[in-house]
C-alpha cells in the first residue's frame, strides 16, 4: 500500500527501526530514547538527560486492536495537530509541555537504517523531554457520549460525578467534568473515581497532585474547546497525559507536572462538526469513529469479535478516515 513511493507526501510508514535505544511500540507511535550526546545539537538545554523520540506511524487502532490496514499520511496529520496544540498551550502559559521540536534533523544520520530513512521520519517526528509518566489518564468530558453515556444511563452519573436527569446522547454537559482513568499497556483503560486516582498516584503526590492535574486538564479543555468551536469543531471529550521531567539517571528534577505525549488529536479526542450538531443521536465526526462504525457493522453481522487479528479496511473507509483527519487539521490550523 504505497510503502516506498517516490513522493514523501505519499510515503506510508507502518513500522520503524532506528539505531536508537529503548524502542517501544505503541498502538500508533514508535518510541525511542535519544541520548543527549547523539543529538545533532549536543542535547542543548537538556543537561545530559537526552530526549524521547516519538514517531507517529500510519497504524490505526480501534477497540484496542491495531488494524492490519494503515491510513497513509495519518501520522503526519496527527503530528501537525498535536504540535499545534502543544505550542499553543505553552504560549498561552497554561502549562509546560514535553515538546522540544518536530525537526527530525536532531536525529543523527547514524540512527537511520535501510528500513527507516529520514523520509520515513519527515513530518511525523516529535522530540520530547524525558519524563516519569504519571500513571493516570486525565479525561475531560464536555458532552455525553461513549463510555460516559453508558455510565450515565446505568447510574445517572459519569465516573461518580452526578449529572442532571433527562440528558440525551451527545448533550452538552452543564460544565466539563474530569473523569480519570487508569493507563493500560494492553487492553482497555479503566474509568476510576477521583479518590481512586489519588490512591493510584499516592507515591507521587496523591490528592495534591490530582488536584493540579484536574485543574490543568479542565483549563486546557476550556481554552481548546473554545478555540475549536470558533473554528467549526466541537471538542466533545479528550484525554491528557502528564509527567515529571527527569535527569539522565531517571531522577525527577521538577515536581511541576508537564503535558506529555500527544494532545487534542482525533486519536485522543472526539471532534464533531459544529454545523451539524444535533443532540439525541450519534454525531458525524472528524475522528476514528468512522472506522469504529464500520467495524461495529462487522461485529453486528458476526464476522468479527473485536479480537486480534483485526479485519482489513476497505478503501472507502481508509480514504474517508484520512479525509476527516485532514479536514480537522485544516479547520484548526488553516493547513
Amino acid at each position: 500500500m504505497g510503502m516506498n513511493t517516490s513522493s514523501d507526501s505519499a510515503l506510508t510508514t507502518v513500522d520503524t527501526a532506528l539505531n536508537l535505544p529503548g524502542r517501544r511500540r505503541g498502538k500508533v507511535r514508535d518510541v525511542y530514547t535519544l541520548p543527549a550526546d547523539m543529538m545533532t545539537d549536543g542535547g542543548k538545554g537538556l543537561d545530559g538527560a537526552g530526549a524521547l523520540v516519538l514517531i507517529a506511524s500510519d497504524r490505526i487502532s480501534a477497540f484496542d486492536v491495531v488494524l492490519p490496514t494503515p491510513i497513509p499520511g495519518k501520522g503526519r496529520v496527527l503530528t501537525s495537530i498535536a504540535s499545534f496544540w502543544l505550542r499553543r498551550i505553552e504560549s498561552q502559559g497554561i502549562c509546560k509541555t514535553h515538546l522540544i521540536s518536530t525537526n527530525d534533523d536532531l536525529i543523527p544520520d547514524s540512527a537511520l537504517t535501510e528500513i527507516t530513512t529520514r523520509r520515513h521520519l519527515s513530518g511525523r517526528t516529535t522530540i520530547g523531554r524525558l519524563c516519569k509518566v504519571i500513571p493516570v489518564e486525565c479525561v475531560v468530558r464536555g458532552y455525553l457520549e461513549g463510555s460516559g453515556l453508558k455510565d450515565y444511563q446505568n447510574t445517572g452519573s459519569v465516573c461518580g460525578v452526578k449529572l442532571p436527569s433527562g440528558l440525551k446522547q451527545c448533550d452538552r454537559l452543564p460544565e466539563p467534568i474530569f473523569t480519570p482513568a487508569t493507563k493500560a499497556d494492553a487492553g482497555h483503560d479503566e474509568n476510576i473515581g477521583f479518590e481512586q486516582a489519588c490512591e493510584h498516584v499516592q507515591d507521587l503526590g496523591g490528592q495534591r497532585l490530582m488536584r493540579i492535574l484536574q485543574e490543568r486538564s479542565l483549563e486546557i479543555y476550556w481554552r481548546a474547546s473554545g478555540y475549536a468551536l470558533d473554528h467549526g469543531i466541537i471538542l466533545a471529550d479528550t484525554k491528557f497525559e502528564f509527567g515529571f521531567p527527569i535527569d539522565a539517571q531517571g531522577n525527577i528534577i521538577d515536581d511541576d507536572p508537564i503535558l506529555i505525549d500527544e494532545a487534542l488529536t482525533p486519536d485522543s479526542s472526539r471532534f464533531w462538526p459544529a454545523d451539524s450538531y444535533e443532540p439525541g443521536q450519534a454525531q458525524p465526526s472528524f475522528d476514528k469513529q468512522f472506522v469504529r462504525e464500520y467495524l461495529q457493522s462487522l461485529v453486528d453481522s458476526g464476522t468479527w469479535d473485536k479480537t486480534e487479528p483485526g479485519p482489513e479496511l476497505p478503501d472507502t473507509v481508509v480514504n474517508g478516515t484520512l479525509e476527516r483527519y485532514t479536514q480537522a487539521l485544516t479547520l484548526l490550523t488553516g493547513g
